[in-house]
């Protein structure tokens, strides 16, 4: 592909310098030296950064895999969540020393340099194990595409979701014959439903959670309803910003009036308020666990059509082969095989909320009993994702750069048409700068499906 080699001192030093070595740790590199387990004759490692409730349920499959296949032994190691283990994975892969898989968000992946520090996966080697691009989303499976090649394999899309109170909302008159909130199509009917809603809820709470303070919220809430409006970021060749400041200012204008006609008390914890009986909340599809077992009478639904066009914020977990130099044999058929295994078993994922990504597990008997899964599960057709470019993705250099200026505006310490251009700004600037990892621009990067 052309890039330049990386190295260790090279990723480091993007990283922040060399201190972040001894910060981080190499307690889970390994070394290649661990027993296999008994009656394996294959290891595979994996590393991922799932904790809490994700945690547990990953166990549970890798458990399960065990048991039905004791000839593969899987060392799995649980790494900081964020750019810690990202910082980590490079260094790894860069060192040669690189698990045999890996977890990732995909909107990562187009940064983290293909064919440098990770390896594209072998389709035909996925189609032996049950999985075919058939059996995905394709927008989401394109989204693992670099330069012709799978580098992601999606394990699920996590979206952000408008959680409601049937309780609440049944008083106001909002819900449906089906039980379910009535739908919304326009900025007058979302704002009507809270003004009816608010008529009816408990005192002394606020009507609707929207993490105001919060960078990455407001950021991915942004890109939910811009990209309702049909705007753009960059053209097919990333050379051009499109970023369209009218239709950021519509949605600036949006978010914040939420503050302004009081429907959100700025820094009040949103959980908590909605567990006491706020009407609504908008998080992401992790917090399912967290109502389900409070015992909550709600729904959850994808954010609110308000600009007339359904689009959810989305991002996907996703397996991917971390670079190691002559990757192949029995290790790396194993490494496969396990991803297959976990993809294709995802039912015990989606009990923590996620949107398994093989389709196949969505028409299951099981899967449509799931509630609120089977409410807002759509949202895999109608994903809001962060522009393909190598600053994007999860905690990623765009969401840090525009997320703050989002927070001004709605929290009103700055105006939206003002913080509008501020983001075309920043844009302009992220489009000409060079990826860390490999010192290329956007433009140069063939990040094309």
């Amino acid at each position: 592909m052309g890039r330049p080699d990386l190295s260790r001192r090279h990723l480091l030093s993007a990283a922040g310098g060399l201190t972040v070595a001894a910060g981080f740790g190499f307690a889970a590199l390994g070394t290649g030296a661990d027993a296999l387990a008994s009656g394996a004759d294959t290891r595979v490692r994996y590393w991922n950064l799932f904790s809490g409730g994700d945690g547990a349920n990953m166990i549970a499959m890798l458990d399960a895999f065990r048991k039905a296949h004791p000839g593969i032994d899987v060392k799995d190691s649980t790494l900081q969540w964020g750019n810690p283990f990202y910082t980590k994975l490079a260094m790894a892969a860069a060192g040669n020393r690189a698990p045999d898989l890996g977890v990732m968000h995909m909107g990562r992946v187009t940064g983290f340099s293909p064919g440098r520090l990770l390896d594209p996966w072998d389709v035909d080697l996925l189609a032996k194990y049950g999985v075919r691009e058939q059996d995905y989303n394709p927008a989401l499976w394109k989204r693992g595409v670099i330069d012709g090649k799978l580098y992601a394999l999606p394990l699920d899309i996590h979206v952000q979701l408008c959680f409601y109170r049937k309780d609440v909302l049944k008083k106001a008159g909002l819900l449906g014959d089906d039980g379910r909130m009535i739908p919304v199509t326009s900025t007058d009917e979302w704002f009507d439903v809270l003004k009816k809603a608010r008529a009816v809820q408990k005192k002394g709470l606020q009507t609707i959670g929207l993490w105001t303070n919060d960078q990455n919220f407001q950021w991915w809430f942004f890109v939910a309803f811009y990209t309702q409006l049909g705007g753009r970021w960059f053209n097919a060749d990333n050379t051009e910003v499109l970023f369209d400041p009218d239709k950021a200012t519509q949605v600036l204008e949006f978010l914040r009036r939420h503050v302004t006609d009081g429907y959100v008390i700025p820094g009040a914890p949103t959980g908590e308020q909605f567990i006491n009986g706020a009407p609504f909340t908008w998080e992401g599809n992790w917090s399912v666990p967290v109502f389900s077992g409070a015992k909550l009478d709600y729904g959850a639904t994808p954010l609110p059509a308000v600009f007339g066009k359904q689009a959810t914020h989305a991002e996907s977990h996703a397996f991917v082969l971390p670079h190691q130099a002559g990757r192949g044999g029995a290790t790396n058929e194993g490494a496969h095989e396990l991803a297959a295994y976990v993809v294709t078993h995802a039912l015990q994922w989606a009990a923590g909320g996620h949107i398994p990504a093989y389709t196949p597990t969505l028409s299951t008997a099981a899967y449509k009993k799931l509630t609120p899964q089977n409410e807002y599960v759509s949202a895999m057709d109608h994903q809001a994702t962060e522009p393909k470019v190598w600053f994007a993705g999860s905690t990623g250099v765009l969401a840090q750069d525009l997320g703050p200026v989002v927070v001004s505006s709605t929290m009103g310490s700055a105006k939206p048409a003002s913080v509008a251009q501020t983001m075309k700004r920043h844009l302009t600037k992220l489009l000409a700068s060079k990826n860390p990892m490999d010192g290329r621009t956007a433009a140069q990067g063939g990040a094309v499906a």
